[in-house]
């Protein structure tokens, strides 16, 4: 990758085409070098055949793991054609991929990978007169919809990764989602189709009159091209295989094994036309390449109504939905004891669990489309008139209302109306996969039945067979999802690693798939055929069939090329998995923390399960997650998936370089910018951050430790020092030639201002002074740490928090024996010199806790520190008490409700940009709390890391990826309303400061409070 050398100027969009950047997001090595020579000479875009490129595209959010062959990253159709064309004529296979979130191993061969996602993702035209859009397969589905949204149109698919999954991987799995009662699957809205075919060539797929189908395909001869051969297969298929395929297509709305020829069929007897563009929907990219689409869209529903339905079991459950399906809900999900329990034990769900009637085993949600609130509230005491009676339910029911002569199996309900509330419901629903991922053991949930599909009326038979079948092999799964349409997601608990665990396996998978026939259903109901499921395709729809599938895969596809291996192919679904019993993970060292997870740090280095939850946009997915990823749009080594799979790849021997070399730790390890939003954002909770200590500690053993580094763990020192030398040491700092100076020596990037020192600290002040309040009349005693970057650089800030605690009654000291947390220094991953800080604070504060004092930091990561990563250093009772009675100022404000004792007076409205750290932590919203009480209008920023990160957004070549984080930060207070900004970080506010939308460094929170202090 070319370089572009930088000057003083905006940094370039890439972060790595900085002359000073030490990553390009791939290994030096590189695969195949002539095969790489010929397609960069032939496409625009990326060509990328080098080791961690492959590897990073060897996975997806299922159980398998493939190298491909390389990857390309194609900027328009005419990309896509090249690279199709020449591999048609050197006989390469070729994999089209989306989002990576497909689950049954469909996005993962022995293939040229071609990478939609991160270019050819735009809107080309939306009509809202004709209700279509027109869209390139690598857009997420959320931007889609936010490009609709002010039509008052969506599109109706609408999969649970909606906002990580895109167009043409929804095409591909012939997706639907929550709402398919009221929707159909991705085929039901393909309009028209552009295709690049398996020779290249390009063409279109529309609507065409049955009897035009039939004449083409009867001109067809020994010279036609593939177009003609496909409409061969597809008039045959209408003249002479009808009768078959409604006999063996299950009568299902959510079926979408094998190729759809039951489409095509109720597509002429609905219009008389045929559109063969249809046949892409869930071919998995085994027809052709998708490269633009034309779909069909819906309106946005006026109003919705949610009511959660409880049961004393999941069989009773069941045996509801075919009753409730009588009242035309939108959608009916279930939650069976598993996920209850789970919930239950979580921060976020369990106090809405615990609103359950006791002995719940197992909930129905159910939600309703309506035109108004009323409708929706009619609709649902209509609902429960029928199947809970006795229930008062908010609305009046309908005197006409349907009843139904099934038996009552609910317990009670709760009802839902406002959006917040149906909010909480659905997220409870929606958390069942992330609970289930979260196992560190061997034994995971794996997703290899996972979403099968019976007629309603079947499924309590259905899943009293399969848990019968699971006790004969000593395991169980929870049962959740779409149980409206039939669709369960059951993932058994299973130890691939064991030497029986790919047979029971296999054998589980043969045992459902002939459960699912004898039901009338299908193997999959939602999330494709892949690797997981091909296999018994054959078996579901007869050898007849399964020969047309062969046939309609030739025709489209002479050679094989396309995604070979899917759908009507000959997977053996037990091979090419990430784990079975040869599988041997080596982390090569000794982890120096506290992993209370089991299996410990291999636990967590295998923990991701590829679902891609860290690959959402800012804009449409918020938090935390991965701001890397984010900044630098699509780049898969960005993610903590791909940082994940690396390690883990790396560890078990599947790369060929180790993880402790320079460049692996440069490309993989160091753009992590410990931000933590894994460890909270991540559905299997990866903490990535913690990971990437460990490593680098290990690094550093065995490298030794850069100067640089050494030099900013010991802030403490460092800033003492320029304390003590100011304000000389101020001046020297903006000398001309100074940064650039600083650049060549340290590393330190030349555009960042370095920090102005005070020798008024902090603790001078302190000492200086009395108390407002004394220790005997106050309620509360509090240590207000002085950090370095507060007491010799801000010291503005920490005043601020004393007064303000003062002025609520507290009493206040400033301790002289603790400063520096050990953030510094565990940032850089030194972990003996942050455990050793970490050990004498604990013992300086330890006996005073116990003896009732708080400890309250004004620094958000310095809170932290105490409250969650001295856990990580330390074990013991003094270590734990400390980090029980840890704060952050406003945190500690906010628990105690310390500002209902203030007077305060404001009508200014601010903008405030929370803390990863805290956010990840989930204590970010004390803040906005005590600030929104103390009279400000807070406009809180949803926005992910602020890219400084401590120290990484100094170092040279980060600054780059720094500022381009950055900008999602600055776009962000750009477009908020408030006439300040206010960030309790010292990063974040350097970050800012550095820009010209803030007028000097912001404000920390506190002070905003102290300023609206009515003394």
């Amino acid at each position: 990758m070319s370089k572009t050398t930088q000057s003083d100027s905006e940094p370039p969009a890439d972060p790595a085409a900085d002359s000073r950047s030490n990553y390009d997001h791939r290994s030096s090595d590189v695969e195949e070098p002539e095969l790489v020579a010929d397609l960069e000479a032939l496409v625009e875009g990326e060509v990328r055949f080098d080791s961690y490129s492959r590897n990073l595209y060897a996975t997806d959010a299922s159980a398998y793991h493939q190298l491909p062959i390389g990857v390309v990253v194609p900027v328009s159709v005419a990309d896509v054609q090249a690279v199709m064309g020449y591999c048609a004529e050197h006989s390469i296979p070729v994999l089209p991929r989306g989002g990576g979130t497909s689950l049954a191993g469909q996005t993962v061969n022995e293939a040229v990978v071609l990478d939609f996602k991160k270019e050819l993702d735009a809107v080309v035209d939306v009509d809202p007169e004709t209700g279509t859009v027109t869209a390139q397969p690598g857009i997420t589905l959320a931007r889609l919809n936010n490009h609709l949204e002010e039509h008052g149109l969506k599109y109706a698919p609408d999969p649970a990764w909606g906002d990580k999954s895109v167009l043409g991987g929804c095409i591909g799995n012939n997706t639907t989602g929550a709402h398919s009662l009221k929707y159909e699957k991705a085929d039901g809205y393909l309009e028209e189709v552009e295709v690049v075919l398996a020779d290249g060539t390009v063409t279109t797929f529309g609507w065409m009159d049955v009897e035009e189908l039939h004449e083409r395909a009867a001109a067809v001869d020994g010279d036609a091209g593939i177009v003609e051969r496909v409409y061969a297969v597809v008039s045959d298929v209408l003249r002479n295989r009808t009768e078959g395929i409604e006999e063996r297509y299950p009568d299902l709305t959510r079926n979408v094994s094998g190729y759809n020829f039951d489409k095509l069929l109720e597509d002429v007897e609905a219009r008389g036309e045929v559109n063969v563009g249809r046949l892409l929907a869930g071919s998995e990219g085994t027809l052709g390449i998708v490269t633009e689409a034309t779909v069909s869209l819906e309106p946005v529903p006026e109003e919705t109504s949610v009511v959660l339905l409880t049961y004393d079991d999941v069989i009773s459950a069941m045996r509801d939905v075919a009753p409730i399906l009588e009242h035309d809900p939108a959608a009916v999900e279930v939650m069976d004891d598993v996920l209850l329990d789970l919930a239950r034990d979580t921060p976020e769900f369990s106090k809405l669990v615990g609103t359950l009637p006791e002995g719940t085993d197992s909930t129905l949600l159910v939600e309703f489309y309506a035109d108004s609130i009323e409708e929706g509230k009619r609709k649902v005491a209509d609902l429960l008139a029928d199947r809970l009676p006795g229930y008062e339910a908010t609305g009046e029911p309908a005197a006409d209302g349907t009843r139904t002569d099934g038996e009552i199996q609910a317990v009670d309900a709760l009802e839902a109306y406002d959006d917040d509330r149906q909010a909480k419901f659905w997220k409870m629903r929606k958390a069942g996969l992330p609970i289930l991922l979260s196992r560190t053991g061997d034994e995971k949930h794996w997703p290899f039945v996972e979403d099968t599909a019976v007629p309603a009326e079947n499924l309590p038979e259905y899943v009293a067979d399969i848990q019968e079948l699971f006790d004969e092999y000593d395991t169980f799964a929870s049962y959740y999802a779409h149980a409206g349409p039939g669709v369960l997601h059951i993932r058994p608990l299973l130890n691939l690693k064991a030497d029986d665990g790919v047979d029971r396996m296999l054998e589980i998978s043969d045992a459902i798939t002939d459960l699912v026939i004898e039901y009338g259903g299908s193997v999959s109901g939602e999330h494709g055929d892949g690797r997981a499921r091909t296999t018994w395709n054959k078996k579901l729809y007869g050898e007849d069939i399964w020969a047309s599938f062969g046939e309609l895969k030739a025709a489209f596809d002479p050679q094989g090329l396309l995604n070979p291996g899917n759908v009507s192919g000959d997977f053996d679904p037990t091979e090419n998995l990430r784990y079975d019993a040869d599988y041997e993970f080596d982390a090569g060292f000794s982890p120096e923390m506290n992993w209370d997870n089991e299996n410990g740090f291999q636990g967590m280095a295998e923990l991701c399960h590829g679902c891609a939850g860290c690959t959402g946009h800012q804009d449409t997915t918020g938090s935390i997650m991965c701001p890397t990823y984010r900044a630098t749009q699509n780049e898969e080594i960005t993610s903590t998936r791909g940082r994940a799979n690396m390690l883990r790849r790396a560890m078990s021997g599947d790369l060929p370089e180790d993880v402790f070399s320079e460049e692996f730790i440069h490309e993989v390890m160091d753009l992590c910018i410990g931000c933590k939003g894994c460890k909270r954002d991540c559905p299997s909770g990866v903490d990535m951050a913690k990971l990437k200590t460990e490593v680098k500690h290990e690094y550093h053993q065995r490298e030794g430790i850069p100067f640089r580094d050494k030099l900013f763990a010991n802030v403490e020192t460092l800033y003492g020092l320029g304390s003590a030398f100011a304000p000389v040491s101020n001046a020297a700092a903006k000398l001309p030639g100074t940064g650039l100076l600083m650049e060549k020596v340290l590393g330190i990037a030349r555009e960042r201002d370095l920090p102005t020192f005070t020798r008024k600290t902090l603790t001078k002040w302190d000492r200086s002074r009395t108390p407002a309040v004394s220790e005997s009349e106050a309620d509360r005693k509090a240590l207000v740490i002085a950090d370095p970057y507060t007491n010799y650089t801000q010291p503005e800030v920490g005043k601020a928090a004393v007064r303000a605690l003062e002025a609520a009654g507290v009493h206040v000291e400033v301790p002289d024996d603790v400063t520096d947390s050990g953030r510094p220094a565990h940032s850089k991953s030194l972990l003996d010199k942050s455990r050793a800080t970490a050990r004498a604070n604990v013992d300086a504060l330890a006996p005073r806790v116990e003896a009732g004092w708080d400890v309250v930091s004004v620094e958000p990561s310095d809170s932290v520190m105490y409250q969650n990563d001295y856990l990580d250093l330390l074990s013991g009772p003094d270590v734990e008490v400390v980090a029980e009675n840890a704060y952050s100022v406003m945190q500690y404000i906010d628990t105690f409700r310390l500002d209902e004792r203030l007077s305060t007076e404001t009508d200014e409205t601010i903008s405030y940009h929370g803390h990863c750290h805290q956010t990840a932590s989930s204590r970010d919203h004390h803040a906005v709390g005590v600030l929104r009480r103390a009279g400000y209008d807070v406009d809180v920023l949803d926005t992910t890391c602020c890219g400084m990160a401590g120290s990484f957004g100094y170092e040279a070549e980060h600054y780059s990826m720094s500022q381009a984080i950055g900008r999602m930060l600055f776009d962000a207070v750009e477009e908020s309303p408030g006439t300040e900004v206010t960030a309790p970080g010292t990063s974040c506010r350097s970050q800012l400061a550095g820009t010209d939308r803030t007028d000097g460094k912001p404000p920390h929170p506190i002070e905003k409070l102290e300023a609206a202090l009515q003394y």
